[in-house]
């Protein structure tokens, strides 16, 4: 069994666990404002001729607003969840 120093994931070295409260909302963030962002723009402007570029232009702005304010807004969401779900 490897050690946890040595695990590895996609060939790099796992990060460790204290990173992990940083790690889900950044993924979290990725994969939600790339979402949101696609389906925005292909309702705004359709497949226009230059729509990747403007909706990775879309997607990085979003991202950059989306990601901060996961951060600061996770405790309060956690509280919340606490408050309606039963603890194990």
């Amino acid at each position: 069994m490897p050690s946890p120093s040595s695990a590895r994931a996609a060939g790099l070295r796992k990060l460790p666990a204290r990173y992990a409260g940083l790690v889900m909302p950044l993924f979290l963030s990725l994969f939600m404002t790339c979402i949101v962002s696609l389906v925005s723009t292909l309702r705004g402007i359709g497949l226009a001729e230059h729509f990747l570029s403007i909706w990775l232009s879309s997607w990085g702005l979003s991202w950059l607003i989306a990601f901060p304010t996961l951060l600061m807004v996770l405790p309060l969401v956690r509280r919340l969840t606490s408050l309606v779900v039963e603890k194990v």
